[in-house]
């Protein structure tokens, strides 16, 4: 009998199997979306002083066309900014190895190949292309050939207009929630007991100070330039930059541009979030107020060198140029953009929302996302829960069974012990 059994046991197994695979055919299943995979996306921010690399993250699938956007890391370039090497270009793109070589490891590898990399450059090299646009040509070419050695997909390397710079500025602030003054012999915005040496055809070459310069001049003359520490008069020149003269419209900022009255909420950033944090930080002056900001301006502007090195020993580069720098954002907020006590109180100043750096690279980015394609989501077969467990149970009744016969026929095959 259990001969008989056994020898039933293997075509009832594929009967089981067979009816199961009818059941699996016959259970409703629905389409799942799987979780999306991430898209990165890296912009160079070639500023006048340094050059920042950024690396954003967004869903493959987006949303409205525009990539949900977030910073994944950053990384500083050692150095001035890629303006400074004009006289060395190589040296240019070699400053941005070291960030680039992190980005290989931050960025997966196998994301590399479509990988968007841009490079937007700035002040400085704005100015660099005014003055001597060859220069200007031969550092973004420099940094477009390191640039071009590396696995992403690199998309150009280019200036940004001030308009530009200001609007993806803007988008980031939303999205998230130096050349001022050159004069030939004394400078009022430097502090007194500082001096530097420039060359002449440079003082001239600024576009601040070319409506001043002589018709013949030895271009190649080193001057000394020593600051003063005059308040009154650095005031005088950085509102000579504004033109308050003409309007044709019901009101003006400056410069014939036209403005609403100011009301709201801003975020100041960048270059306004610097001067502002070393006047509250390091000189340790209230700015809650415009009063108070021309306060503690005028302070600044005051200080002599010796002073300004005792307070921020580690700033040497920067320092000259705080007074010049916080005098132009004061006379910007309240005389250019008409700003008065109450909307200045609407005023924050931020380096970062949240863990993203808030500047013109995210809103480039941004902007850069609506023109790469999205993936299609990933989709894969589902069952409901309920028919999930009642297959589950099946196989597991199954194989209970199996082993149960398997049991049965393993002790019908002992020998019988002898007697």
């Amino acid at each position: 009998m259990a001969g008989k059994v056994l020898s039933l046991l293997p075509p009832s197994l594929l009967a089981a199997v067979g009816l199961v695979g009818l059941l699996l055919l016959c259970v409703p299943t629905r389409d799942v979306r799987e979780l999306p995979a991430l898209k990165y996306g890296i912009v160079l921010d070639a500023g006048s002083s340094h050059t920042s690399m950024f690396i954003y993250k967004w869903p493959a699938d987006k949303e409205n066309d525009t990539g949900i956007v977030g910073q994944h890391s950053s990384c500083d370039v050692r150095g001035g900014g890629i303006s400074s090497y004009a006289d060395n270009p190589s040296r240019a793109g070699q400053s941005l190895v070291e960030c680039l070589d992190q980005a290989l490891q931050a960025v997966p590898k196998e994301r590399h190949v479509g990988t968007p990399l841009y490079l937007g450059a700035t002040a400085g090299m704005r100015l660099l292309n005014l003055t001597s646009p060859e220069a200007s040509a031969n550092v973004l070419a420099a940094v477009t050939q390191t640039l071009t050695q590396y696995p992403f997909d690199f998309r150009g390397a280019h200036i940004l207009s001030g308009q530009d710079e200001g609007v993806f500025g803007w988008v980031t602030a939303n999205y998230l929630l130096e050349n001022f003054i050159k004069t030939h012999g004394f400078h009022p915005c430097w502090p007194r007991g500082y001096s530097n040496q420039v060359l002449l055809g440079d003082v001239y070459e600024s576009p601040c100070t070319a409506a001043q310069r002589p018709q013949a001049f030895n271009s190649s003359t080193r001057v000394s330039l020593s600051g003063t520490s005059d308040p009154a008069l650095c005031r005088s020149l950085i509102m000579g930059l504004f033109n308050f003269s003409s309007c044709r419209f019901s009101r003006c900022s400056f410069n014939g541009i036209f403005q609403p009255p100011v009301a709201g909420n801003f975020i100041g950033f960048s270059a306004f979030f610097y001067t502002m944090d070393f006047l509250r930080t390091v000189m340790g002056l209230p700015v809650a107020t415009l009063q108070q900001l021309e306060a503690a301006v005028a302070t600044v502007c005051n200080q002599t060198w010796s002073e300004l090195q005792a307070r921020a020993p580690g700033e040497r580069a920067r320092l000259p140029d705080y007074c010049a720098g916080a005098m132009f954002v004061q006379q910007l907020l309240s005389r250019g953009y008409g700003f008065h006590e109450r909307a200045f109180g609407g005023v924050t100043f931020q380096k970062k929302a949240g863990d993203t750096a808030v500047g013109w690279a995210l809103g480039y980015m941004l902007n850069l996302t609506n023109l790469i394609p999205a993936e299609p989501p990933a989709l894969r077969k589902g069952t409901d829960l309920g028919a999930w467990l009642v297959l589950v149970l099946l196989f597991a009744a199954m194989l209970l069974a199996a082993l149960v016969l398997l049991l049965r026929r393993a002790r019908s095959a002992k020998p019988s012990s002898a007697i």
